[in-house]
């Protein structure tokens, strides 16, 4: 009897603790509930370097290049980014305007810094920038380039493995945009890689390549 007294006068407080144990769950809950996300969601993208936030917003992601989406790997890189963040909410960091205006930025999704993902899978070329990130970039970018992957070993040769008997080089200057092509003897030929994701390309014949724009090269015979 002593025993079954004292079982009965604990269950009072029993079910008292039990009760406020329930009701700080709930509050609990209701407040997970109630918090804010984080971030801004991404609707879509353009490419690989091009980012379409929530309220149709576009921000590029700072000292990465993709290729332009009709260019050797710019399909490969939008699925890459897509896959990435789109209907996932980013951070958007040191957002400033490029010399044509555009919103570039540092992007985070999560822990995960996208400009550095997608220079480190090889799928973006380094552009030259003075982001906190700046030496975390060229060193991911450096990386990918030395282990030819992404569009380094998709769009990049001094060699036409795809059809050998097309072996003029369509190349693009990148400080004049100068187009000029090379046949073999010219002097740069050996050197010249084609690198497609920046629109340049192999030409089976000369009127081939001028009828794409190129010009002879003047240091060919």
């Amino acid at each position: 009897m002593v025993g079954a007294k004292k079982t009965i006068s604990h269950s009072p407080i029993l079910l008292i603790l039990l009760v406020l144990s329930l009701l700080c769950n709930a509050v609990l809950v209701f407040q997970n509930r109630q918090k804010p996300a984080t971030g801004v969601l991404v609707v879509g993208v353009l490419d690989g370097d091009t980012l379409v936030l929530d309220g149709k917003t576009k921000v590029r992601l700072r000292e990465s290049d993709a290729p332009e989406i009709t260019n050797c790997g710019g399909e490969e890189a939008k699925r890459y980014l897509e896959n990435m963040v789109v209907g996932k909410r980013v951070r958007i960091d040191e957002q400033v305007g490029d010399v044509y205006g555009r919103a570039i930025a540092l992007v985070y999704a999560g822990d995960t810094l996208i400009n550095e993902e997608m220079l480190k899978k090889g799928w973006s070329r380094y552009h030259h920038d003075v982001s906190s990130k700046a030496v975390v970039l060229k060193k991911s970018a450096d990386e990918a380039k030395e282990k030819n992957i992404g569009i380094y070993g998709l769009c990049q040769s001094k060699v036409n493995q795809e059809n050998p008997n097309c072996v003029i080089k369509g190349n693009i200057d990148k400080n004049s945009n100068a187009r000029n092509y090379y046949v073999p003897g010219c002097a740069q030929y050996e050197f010249t890689i084609v690198e497609k994701d920046m629109g340049e390309n192999w030409f089976c014949t000369e009127g081939d390549a001028r009828e794409a724009g190129f010009t002879k090269a003047k240091t060919c015979p």
